[in-house]
Parts: structure tokens; C-alpha cells; sequence
């Protein structure tokens, strides 16, 4: 059975398609089979870098490590029973073609609530949850104190993986492994990013994820979408002897994360 891995966060703007397709890439590049969906039906911005990917090898004539992505199927909503959601059937078609030719499948969610993002993660055997390093991006996880920064009550996100824990322990199956990456983490000891960790910590703790280190802020993530590309193809196409100091602590930025997620039969080796 494919292990599942969810990359979710109801704010836009937080990394997710990134995140999505530097794990989906890497994870083929180290032998496994890998399935992809993108459920953000309308923007399609993971569905839209597998397509960059697609073209950008048929153009140079290069074969890179690619997952099998696959657009959601059409259900024929007449032959829906009263009550059926037809996107609950819509995913699970799609999981369902999936699932027996590969040892992963990633779902990308919206940067929104909607029915599609509620049913997969409630699916997930790992979600990965990218956040900005922001207090902005914090109050989706937890209400807190201003003065104090004591945690009051967890937020709608939060409130929304409970329950897909919740439906999963009620279907027998086993928790959620929810992981919090921190984006766009400043390179400076600064007292935001020091209170950030502080919360974080706190919030672990009291709802249950680990805490993972993401990616910087750098160019080369906006500079590689067109192209379909990540950061471990670069010496493939031949920029090996160009690789600036960013490239490089960028590309150790997503060995660490790898094995930070702790994906089961995964050894990293890149």
C-alpha cells in the first residue's frame, strides 16, 4: 500500500507547491515510484511545474526524474447516491488508479479551505505543513497571548487536522506523522525567529507535530519553476561548475529536510 504524504497549509504563499515537488522529485531520484495530484483545481501550480518539468525535457532532449502526476478524473455526478460529494469520489478515483504502481503518492493542497484539502488529509500517513516564519503565517496553527506569547487555543488549521485524526482513528488506521517545516527561516539569530521557535516548541507539544527545517529565501526557487527543475537537477543539466554558495546551502536545505521527514524505507543519498 503507497504511503500518502500530504504537503497542506490553508495560507497561500507558504511554499507548498515547492516543498511538493523537491519531495516528489527526490524521492524518485533515490529509486522510488512516486504519484502525484494537485488539488488546487483552479491556480494548478504543482500540476503546472510537472508540466514546465515535461516540456523542459522534451526540449533539451534530457530525462530527469519525474512522479507520475495525474489530473483528478471526472465522475459522473448522475450516478452519485443522494449525499455523495463528488469530489470525495473524484480523490478517491484518483488514489485509487495510483496506488498500486507506486511506493508514494503527494497530494498538493490549496492555500484554502475546501472539501477536496478536508478528505486528503484525513487520508495522510505524513502531512507536511510549510510555514513562514511569521506570526502572520503562526495564527493558522494557534491563537496566542501578544504580551505573555502564551498559546491560547489552536486555530482553524489546527482544528482541522484534529479531525482528520480523528476520522482516521475511527477508521482503525494509524495517526497522522504531522510535520511543521519552517520557510524562509532568516539566517540571523533574530528575536522574531527566536520567539517563532519558542511558540513552535510550545504548540508541538500540546497538539501533537515535529518541527523540520525548510528552505531560505532565495531566487533560485522563482528561477527554477519555468523551467520545471529543482534543485538536485542542476548538475544534471550541466551547471555543476556554476553552483553559487546559495545553490549549494540551498540544495543542503533539502537533504536535511528529507531526513528530518523520516519516510519510511527512504535513506537519503544525495
Amino acid at each position: 500500500m503507497a504511503h500518502i504524504i500530504v504537503v497542506g497549509n490553508e495560507k497561500g504563499g507558504s511554499g507548498k507547491s515547492t516543498t511538493s515537488m523537491h519531495v516528489a522529485t527526490a524521492l524518485v531520484r533515490m529509486g522510488h515510484s512516486v504519484g502525484a495530484l494537485d488539488l488546487d483545481l483552479r491556480q494548478r501550480t504543482f500540476g503546472r511545474y510537472v508540466e514546465n518539468r515535461r516540456t523542459y525535457c522534451e526540449t533539451h532532449d534530457v530525462k530527469l526524474p519525474m512522479p507520475d502526476y495525474h489530473d483528478l478524473p471526472d465522475v459522473d455526478r448522475a450516478k452519485l447516491k443522494p449525499g455523495e460529494n463528488v469530489y470525495d469520489h473524484r480523490l478517491s478515483a484518483a488514489v485509487a488508479t495510483l496506488e498500486p504502481d507506486n511506493d508514494f503518492i503527494l497530494i498538493d493542497c490549496p492555500g484554502s479551505h475546501t472539501r477536496l484539502s478536508q478528505v486528503a488529509h484525513s487520508l495522510a500517513d505524513t502531512l507536511i505543513t510549510p510555514l513562514n516564519d511569521s506570526f502572520v503565517d503562526f495564527d493558522l496553527l494557534a491563537h496566542m497571548d501578544p504580551d505573555s506569547g502564551k498559546i491560547l487555543s489552536p486555530s482553524v488549521y489546527s482544528e482541522m487536522v484534529w479531525n482528520a485524526r480523528q476520522l482516521r482513528a475511527q477508521a482503525g488506521l494509524p495517526s497522522i506523522d504531522w510535520v511543521v517545516v519552517r520557510n524562509r527561516l532568516a539566517a540571523q539569530r533574530m528575536h522574531n525567529k527566536e520567539k517563532m521557535e519558542q511558540a513552535l516548541n510550545a504548540l508541538s507539544k500540546r497538539i501533537g507535530f515535529r518541527i523540520a527545517p525548510g528552505f531560505g529565501e532565495r531566487v533560485i526557487f522563482r528561477e527554477l519553476f519555468p523551467r520545471g527543475l529543482t534543485l538536485l537537477d542542476l548538475r544534471d543539466i550541466g551547471v555543476k561548475g556554476q553552483m553559487n554558495i546559495s545553490n549549494v546551502a540551498a540544495r543542503q536545505e533539502l537533504r536535511e529536510l528529507m531526513k528530518a521527514l523520516n519516510l519510511p524505507g527512504v535513506t537519503v543519498n544525495f
